[in-house]
């Protein structure tokens, strides 16, 4: 019996789930692609499952698009990529953080699917290169937009118009990520870490603070503001008094614990 293309593992209020085509560098074939969108609505829909985690099995984390599989069945449609199985579509049907562990290359579709996680981590062997002009194929997931947002027009048009690859401690200092971890073995300990701390947040804002973060950044800089305001609103109106004062006094104690 062959090996599921895609893990999921639940422990507590974390989901880890890992890309399991190692062989093929966890490209995502059609069959890859159904998985994400079927393990990502199983995963919305149970209430236990906060945060997820996203990583791939062996040394990528995802090579892009099977491109062998494209070339067997040809590019006679190639917008069927686009429409069909879109993986980032797929993660963004999940409400809570989900948090990269980026434990290899993440090659143009991996690449989009790495801009997809709201927070990045990746191990020393990471890296992370958008090869689309290079294929002859334009992105359809988000690349070209996302990109730029994250790390600035200039360094984005250097990355998308060589296909030149990006090492896992440039990434950091051009902010794509959040940082780099000393050792590969560190790499999902630290994730599962920042996870704890996400869970430690009231619950209900996980959900709705990354909901206006995600709102604003699709929209101009004046019309975020409004949504902000317009969301604060909404949501201040139920925090009594009382909730703050009472809140007030662990956050204080922790930060002294994190001095």
């Amino acid at each position: 019996m062959s090996e599921p293309v895609l893990l999921v593992e639940k422990t507590g209020e974390i989901a880890t789930v890992t890309l399991n085509r190692p062989s093929a560098m966890n490209a995502l074939s059609r069959e890859l692609r159904g998985a994400i969108a079927a393990a990502v609505d199983e995963l919305e829909a149970d209430p236990a499952i906060r945060v997820m985690i996203l990583t791939g099995a062996g040394k990528a984390f995802c090579a892009g698009l099977d491109l062998k599989e494209l070339g067997q069945k040809g590019l006679s449609n190639p917008n069927d990529t686009i429409t069909l199985g879109d993986p980032v579509r797929s993660l963004g049907k999940f409400s809570g953080p989900i948090i990269g562990a980026i434990n290899g290359v993440a090659i143009t579709g991996g690449f989009e699917l790495a801009l997809a996680c709201d927070v990045l981590v990746a191990s020393p062997n990471a890296r992370f290169a958008d090869t689309h002009a290079r294929v002859g194929v334009m992105p359809g997931w988000g690349l070209s937009q996302k990109l730029s947002r994250a790390i600035g027009i200039y360094r984005a048009k250097e990355l998308s118009l060589t296909g030149n690859f990006l090492s896992a401690p440039q990434a950091a200092e051009w902010g794509l990520i959040n940082r780099v971890v000393a050792r590969e073995e560190d790499l999902l300990p630290t994730c599962r870490q920042l996870a704890q701390d996400m869970l430690s947040v009231i619950p209900e804002m996980l959900v709705s603070y990354k909901g206006v973060i995600d709102e604003g950044f699709a929209q101009s800089f004046g019309d975020g503001m409004q949504t902000e305001q317009r969301r604060a609103r909404a949501a201040n109106v139920a925090v009594s008094p009382e909730e703050v004062e009472k809140r007030r006094a662990a956050i204080q104690a922790r930060g002294k614990s994190q001095v």
